[in-house]
């Protein structure tokens, strides 16, 4: 795992520096010139305060300090590896498909040895043939064939601001993950497992899975965990078994201390009320496994825990809260499932459209929800809200996504809703909504943040550089497109293939650009690599002035070897550059976004570019991944799906910074402190101001 000091500069921009660190007269200065240069050459720059407090220190401290924070930003953009390109020239004189494979052919017939083998294998592989998927000149032959590339006004700069103590910065990143209203992703749990252990507790974690990773930090030290059901108990003893705390997987439960036994037996009884076993059931076969580990028959002065077992072996009856709603609505009592769903606001909100649908009179329904409204978190509200605003639309299909990305699409056979009872429904939660926003004080909001979706989940989305959230939409600058793919396999052989599909308007009449098809009208493929034992990059150009298609949907397909997920590395972005700019394939300070692939989907769709009525380009985040089959994986066998499914997300109406900025200004204010929203924090905002950015979005979700 990266170190502390990384984690804060890749997810904040931040260089903490203590304030109690030496000023002593030197070259400091001049080292933190010399970092400030080293960094524009990959994208970023030290803000003016970053570089004023750099050159009160001693020279070896910005030195030292200079090449922690150049390696973070590296690995950040993707520059932490040797790109180099199968084709030596890329994008220039990239050859002819078909000409490539009867050049490979030509020589392969011409060589006595390799002609042999090629007229005695009784299948003739392609793939197979000599000097084909691997590399023919090294990274300084590459290099020596590439020009510099010209820097321009268009290339990224991310400033790195000057941080506060290495304590108070990671105690912030801390507090911020702990106490997030949404979901985080794997990556982040992880970075909230690792800080667990040296900060100080949140006051509030809403988030279940955050409470269990802290639980996990409580009982590692002795302390008694937060819990108030029974499941919290059975996501802590996941977690300190090293397995998945969202339950979504099975856990091999460990052995544990009977310190740690005595511990989670005595939360387990505290919990264990007759209402609340029946969310065992849900869980019964891990609940199972962890009877054997935690042995509960050692400890008779805690019977409800013992119960809890005792439902799990299905020798005490519990039904759950989902079920009685259930066979209430079954039996077309839909009232008495209203009754129970009060009991339960975010559950109620959650069925809301289900509710509606079930033939009810919709102002009891609605009565409810007002009511409910009160008690639901906000992330519950957001999500009903962007899901009412896209009822009334007609859709191509429904589009659903898990934790991990994995999508697919079904068709929308949803009874209507009268426009009058959504419009009702909206209106109710856009007041509460509204009521729980704080005093903004100034708001200053950047018009680029605008379409950015609200994170109302952060599962799906790998952190990394520029990454939004699902569904955000952001101008697409300079002329030329490169997307890029790299990937270092762990013990197999393993080929990934970048591609991209096109599509028109109606999101028909395909193209693509892969391994079959190396170039057209205005795209070139760098050339297929497969075999990635020290690293594999792949690039995929597109001339936007040129392009056809208004549609282009980059993915990467893993045709043979390791997944996203069992590979050393593998990582996916995006550059963009004017027409002039030529350098080397991968150049970082042109890189607009990157971040790592994974999942156990065969098939990566990070986003697609669209191009608008007014002849600009935008691209919208998708995070999605296809299943794919276990090989062989080409953009031509998944273009059905992946235009489906690109088309739900695209017509698709997500709830956007917009909408939370909108609700801030109508709410008025009397404060004189500043809100900022925005991509990027500018340097003239006064002391003590609250700033929202992509990293830290997530804090604008209302509790």
């Amino acid at each position: 795992m990266d170190t502390l000091e990384s984690l804060v500069i890749s997810r904040r921009f931040r260089v903490p520096i203590d304030a109690s660190a030496a000023s002593t007269p030197g070259w400091g200065e001049v080292a933190a010139r010399q970092l400030d240069a080293a960094l524009l050459s990959v994208g970023f720059k030290c803000s003016a305060a970053l570089l004023e407090r750099l050159a009160e220190l001693p020279g070896e401290t910005v030195v030292d300090l200079g090449v922690r924070v150049l390696a973070a930003v590296r690995h950040l953009v993707g520059d932490h590896v040797q790109h180099n390109a199968y084709f030596i020239d890329f994008p220039k004189n990239v050859p002819d498909t078909v000409e490539f494979w009867a050049g490979l052919l030509r020589q392969a017939m011409l060589d006595p040895v390799e002609a042999a083998s090629v007229r005695r294998s009784p299948v003739f592989d392609l793939l197979a043939l000599p000097g084909y998927g691997r590399y023919r000149h090294t990274y300084a032959d590459l290099l020596a064939a590439h020009a510099e590339l010209i820097p321009l006004a268009g290339d990224r700069v991310t400033v790195l601001e000057l941080g506060a103590s290495p304590e108070s910065e990671t105690r912030e990143l801390y507090l911020s993950l702990a106490g997030s209203e949404v979901p985080l992703s794997a990556e982040d749990l992880v970075v909230l497992r690792a800080l667990a252990a040296h900060a100080e507790e949140p006051g509030r974690i809403p988030v279940r899975e955050n409470r269990a990773v802290i639980n996990e930090a409580r009982l590692a030290a002795g302390r008694p965990p937060l819990v108030d059901t029974v499941t919290d108990v059975l996501r802590l003893a996941c977690g300190a078994s090293g397995g998945d705390v969202t339950l979504a997987e099975p856990t091999r439960f460990r052995s544990f201390r009977r310190g740690e036994r005595r511990i989670i037996l005595r939360a387990l009884d505290a919990v264990a009320t007759p209402a609340k076993l029946g969310d065992v059931p849900r869980h019964r076969e891990q609940w199972k496994r962890l009877g054997e580990r935690l042995h509960p028959h050692e400890y008779p002065h805690l019977p409800r825990a013992a119960q809890v077992f005792e439902v799990a072996r299905g020798v005490r009856p519990a039904r759950s809260f989902d079920s009685r709603v259930e066979a209430a609505l079954s039996a077309g009592r839909t009232g008495d499932a209203v009754e129970l769903l009060g009991k339960a606001p975010g559950a109620l909100l959650r069925r809301l459209d289900h509710l509606l649908r079930t033939g009810s009179s919709a102002s009891v329904v609605l009565d409810a929800a007002e009511k409910a409204a009160a008690g639901a978190s906000g992330r519950v509200l957001l999500s009903l809200r962007e899901h009412l605003q896209n009822r009334l639309a007609p859709t191509a299909g429904r589009v659903f996504a898990n934790r991990h990305g994995r999508a697919w699409t079904a068709p929308d056979v949803r009874s209507p809703i009268e426009e009058s009872v959504v419009s009702r429904a909206v209106s109710i939660l856009d007041e509460e909504i509204t009521r729980r926003l704080p005093d903004p004080g100034e708001l200053v909001v950047d018009p680029d943040v605008l379409d950015v979706a609200l994170p109302l989940s952060g599962k799906a989305v790998a952190p990394g550089l520029g990454m939004l959230p699902r569904g955000s939409l952001s101008a697409v600058d300079g002329k030329l497109l490169r997307f890029f793919v790299h990937w270092r396999q762990a013990e197999q052989c393993t080929d990934y293939d970048l591609s991209a599909l096109m599509l028109d308007a109606s999101y028909g009449d395909a193209e693509h650009i892969s391994w079959t098809n190396y170039r057209n009208g205005f795209a070139e493929y760098s050339g297929d690599l497969t075999d990635a034992a020290d690293g594999a990059s792949e690039f995929v150009d597109i001339r936007l002035a040129q392009a056809k298609r208004p549609i282009i949907i980059p993915q990467v397909n893993i045709y043979s070897g390791e997944s996203f997920d069992e590979a050393a590395e593998a990582f996916f972005g995006y550059m963009s550059r004017d027409a002039e700019q030529e350098g080397k394939p991968f150049e970082p300070r042109t890189v607009r976004m990157k971040s790592d692939l994974r999942g156990a989907g065969r098939v990566a769709l990070p986003l697609v570019f669209l191009r608008g009525d007014d002849g600009a380009w935008r691209v919208k985040w998708l995070h999605l991944y296809l299943k794919g089959r276990a090989g062989f994986n080409q953009v031509e066998g998944n273009r059905v799906t992946t235009s489906l499914l690109v088309r739900s997300i695209v017509e698709r109406d997500y709830l956007r910074v917009r909408y939370l900025t909108d609700l801030l200004r109508q709410r008025g204010s009397s404060g004189e402190h500043t809100t900022y929203v925005g991509l990027q924090a500018p340097a003239d905002l006064p002391e003590g101001a609250r700033v929202f950015t992509p990293g830290t979005l997530h804090e604008l979700i209302p509790a």
